[in-house]
Parts: structure tokens; C-alpha cells; sequence
């Protein structure tokens, strides 16, 4: 009986693994995107997704943000190792927790906290997962020692904005920068069951230090919303890491799969509202012009409260409402 042909993903796959075997693509270089293999193969989107995604499955490529799709680094395994060499790597790798903290925040900058793990610290280390008890106690602290340590990377501007307004703007940029970089540390923080972060709330604290006036009840609940709104709007970092992981593709090249769905839906004349945006032909909406439309638009608010008239001034209102705690005392 005559044996089919494989699929066209499957073909192309094994193409790029014989490039990634004979040396000519390395560790570290980018493998052809999902538009270069429709282009050299003349095949369709969805097949050359197929084709990192087998590839990233098999542990041949994985996807660096702002990269692309790499080459893997080959994986050692304990296994090869003889083991008369498992024991001086365990004792004499000279670990400690801040090496152990930064190779955390390395693994979920580039894969994503949901693919952290102990174990897959310590295959940074090239040591059991182990090894790395005798710095943390498990994942839990890890990850909570990786979100204050990020925070280091903040540098406050000099001098610093002196304008309670300009402030806050300048404290929520650093914030989202702060994200854009570490795209896992929005989703991990949270204003419901906050975490003991002493650098976190430095930062905080900076932003709102020159809004005057204000009772502490009510800057704290100003600081809480600026910073509810940063990181709900942040939160789509590492949403688009992981669906680039899943997919192969980035958020241009997915976009470029769905044109063809949303002009159906334009082109019909029922959404005036997103076809107008889509005839002025550039990228209107996008992260970063979420952020700033929402910023601007949330301190306007908080301008009529701080610029406002205080509380027992004419036409103003005797007591500030912060909810039913504050309404049943």
C-alpha cells in the first residue's frame, strides 16, 4: 500500500530543523516568519502558523518579544550528563537569590508567568529545581521577589515634575514602561490582594506627592484608580506574548490573517464607526494611544476634585462619598 505524502506544514517543518541541524540557522537566530514562509513555500497563513507552532512544540524555536520566532538553545538534560559531574554543578554554581530573581524575571519576560516554574529557573542554572530551595521557598515568593525587584529598573526623572497633574502623568508613563517591558508584572499585581513590595509603593508614593489639599482617604483612592487604570490597560502585554507563543504569529502578522474577516464586516455599513476609523489607512488605535486617551481623560476628572472647591465652600458638596463604608459610619 502506497504511503501519503506528508502535510505541507510537516514538509516545511522538517526544511527549517535540517537548516537549524547543519548550523546554518543558530541559537539565537530569527527562523522565517510566518509572511516569509507563505512567500518561499506559496502556501497559506494558517499552514505556516502550523509550522512554528510544531516547531516551537518541539522545542526547536521559541518567541522573543520584539525578536520574533529564534532558534532554541539546545537543552541539556541530566541525563547526559555523567554523573560523577551532577554534584560540583549543584554545589558549585554559585547561586544566590538575586541570580535566582533576575533569571525568573528573564524566563517571564520572554515566555510569560504562566511558563514559569521552578524547574524551569534552575534550566537556566543548569542545577535541579532543588538548587534553588535553599534561595526561595517555591514559585509563590519567587514571583513576588521578581515584581519588587522590576521595579529597580525605574529611573525618576531629574528634576522631577513639580505640578501634582504633571506628576501623575510622569508616574503612570514610568508605570507603563515598566510593563511594556515586563510584560507578566501587570497581570501579577493586584489592588484587591496587594503584596508586601516596598519598591512598588515608592514609586506610588512619588506620583501623588505633590497633589495637595486632599484628605488621605481621598489621595489614596486617587493613587488606586491611576494605578487600577495602568494596569487594566497593561494587561494586554502579556495577553499578546502569549497568543504570540500559542500562534507563532505577532499582533501584526495576526491582523494581517483577520483583514480579510473585518473588511466583510466594514464594507457592510452596519459599524460607521469603526469603518471610519479604518479609512484613515494608519494604525489609529493601538496600546500606546489607549493609554495616553485614557490618562488624559482620567486626570481631567481628578482636576475638577484637586482644582475644585474644597469641601464647605459655596456649590460644593459638605462631604466626599467614597462608598457604603464611608456612608454608614
Amino acid at each position: 500500500m502506497e504511503q501519503s505524502p506528508p502535510p505541507p506544514y510537516r514538509k516545511i517543518a522538517d526544511a527549517i530543523r535540517r537548516r537549524i541541524a547543519t548550523g546554518e540557522l543558530t541559537p539565537g537566530d530569527r527562523v522565517p516568519s510566518t509572511r516569509r514562509i507563505t512567500q518561499e513555500w506559496g502556501v497559506a497563513m494558517a499552514t505556516a502558523t502550523k509550522v512554528l507552532t510544531t516547531l516551537r512544540q518541539e522545542g526547536c524555536v521559541r518567541v522573543v518579544p520584539g525578536v520574533g520566532t529564534v532558534v532554541a538553545e539546545p537543552q541539556r538534560t541530566a541525563r547526559s550528563e555523567p554523573a560523577r559531574e551532577r554534584r560540583p554543578r549543584e554545589t558549585d554554581s554559585g547561586l544566590s537569590r538575586e541570580k535566582v530573581v533576575r533569571a525568573g524575571i528573564k524566563v517571564a519576560d520572554a515566555e510569560g508567568l504562566r511558563a514559569l516554574s521552578m524547574r524551569r529557573v534552575a534550566a537556566e542554572f543548569g542545577v535541579s529545581s532543588m538548587a534553588l530551595y535553599r534561595h526561595v521557598a517555591g514559585k509563590d515568593e519567587l514571583v513576588l521577589l521578581m515584581a519588587d525587584a522590576a521595579f529597580l529598573d525605574v529611573e525618576l526623572p531629574e528634576p522631577a515634575p513639580d505640578d501634582w497633574r504633571a506628576r501623575m502623568a510622569a508616574g503612570a508613563r514610568l508605570q507603563w514602561e515598566l510593563y511594556r517591558r515586563h510584560p507578566w508584572l501587570a497581570q501579577y499585581l493586584s489592588i484587591t490582594r496587594p503584596q508586601p513590595m516596598p519598591r512598588a509603593m515608592a514609586l506610588i508614593e512619588w506620583t501623588m506627592a505633590r497633589v495637595r489639599g486632599m484628605d488621605p482617604v481621598t489621595l489614596i483612592h486617587m493613587a488606586l484608580t491611576l494605578l487600577g487604570f495602568v494596569l487594566s490597560t497593561a494587561a494586554g502585554f502579556e495577553d499578546d506574548l502569549e497568543a504570540e507563543q500559542e500562534t507563532g504569529m505577532d499582533q501584526e502578522q495576526w491582523m494581517a490573517t483577520m483583514e480579510p474577516a473585518f473588511e466583510g464586516i466594514l464594507t457592510s455599513g452596519s459599524y460607521p464607526m469603526y469603518a471610519g476609523a479604518s479609512a484613515i489607512g494608519e494604525d489609529v488605535v493601538n496600546q500606546d494611544s489607549l493609554f495616553e486617551f485614557g490618562l488624559a481623560r482620567l486626570l481631567d476628572g481628578m482636576a475638577a476634585l484637586v482644582d475644585g472647591p474644597r469641601p464647605g465652600a459655596p456649590g460644593s458638596p459638605a462631604v466626599r462619598d467614597h462608598g457604603p463604608h464611608e456612608r454608614h459610619r
